[in-house]
């Protein structure tokens, strides 16, 4: 990892927090507001938001006297989505785990010391987290599936990432003392499972198994969430659903290397 900071041009780090203020709002944000909240001169601020409405990123709301997200940010989600979009054979393992499991079912996908969501099977009876969509990537001391990348990171950049990241109470439950989530990531890597139990999201837990490629390196993983009380219920029975949709996982992901070499 290189460190926070390292070759950034500054104008184009301004635009971006520009475009990331924006798109945090709750509704069209005035140049005056967007200039005070970053600390930025209002010439300055108006000179990045002309640039990201003449991008197609950012609208100017003539009425409004304000700035909204454009049609080129949907395009970008479009081809996020396209980009990290999971193999069809861990599409089917995903849909066998969440029959099998009674739970929905997620692949993430390891990108840059990220665990971004690349596919989610779900249905009516047992629905996703409500947030945990295709190409969510936040929490990961929080989540299973990114605990699981955590345990595999070298400590200098496990340490750089949550310093990056931080360790934010998401729930009441959730772990954010660093030494105990130490512990739990030793715990991880000895079991070669990862489990957080209303960590995210109250009463519900989540079980993730690590998908490797050819070369046994981590590369995704394979997670489910359920309501708590029925995860302590049918714990064994769930885990040994997750851990096998992971080994047919990697089977795949090996399977579509190989093809691509």
């Amino acid at each position: 990892m290189r460190g926070k900071g390292a070759g950034l041009l500054q104008s184009v780090e301004r635009a971006m927090r520009v475009l990331d203020h924006i798109a945090a709002a709750t509704g069209p944000v005035p140049a005056r507001d967007v200039a005070a909240s970053l600390g930025l001169t209002l010439p300055t601020t108006y000179h990045l938001l002309t640039t990201l409405v003449e991008a197609g990123y950012l609208v100017h709301l003539g009425d409004q006297k304000a700035y909204a997200l454009g049609h080129r940010v949907d395009d970008l989600a479009r081809s996020l989505h396209r980009q990290i979009a999971a193999p069809p054979e861990v599409r089917r393992v995903a849909a066998v785990v969440h029959r099998q499991a009674h739970a929905a079912t997620y692949y993430a996908a390891l990108r840059n010391a990220e665990m971004i969501v690349a596919h989610v099977d779900e249905c009516p009876v047992h629905p996703r987290i409500r947030v945990l969509d295709v190409g969510f990537h936040e929490a990961p001391h929080a989540t299973a599936f990114g605990k699981l990348m955590l345990a595999t990171l070298a400590p200098a950049d496990r340490e750089e990432l949550l310093d990056r990241t931080g360790t934010p109470a998401v729930t009441p439950s959730t772990v954010t003392d660093r030494s105990v989530l130490l512990r739990q990531l030793r715990q991880v890597r000895g079991t070669g499972l990862a489990v957080e139990v209303n960590e995210f999201q109250p009463d519900l837990s989540c079980l993730a198994a690590p998908v490797n490629d050819a070369a046994g390196r981590f590369v995704g993983a394979v997670a489910v969430s359920l309501p708590t009380a029925r995860m302590r219920a049918d714990r064994w029975t769930v885990e040994r659903v997750v851990r096998l949709g992971a080994v047919r996982a990697s089977r795949a992901v090996a399977l579509q290397s190989a093809h691509r070499a």
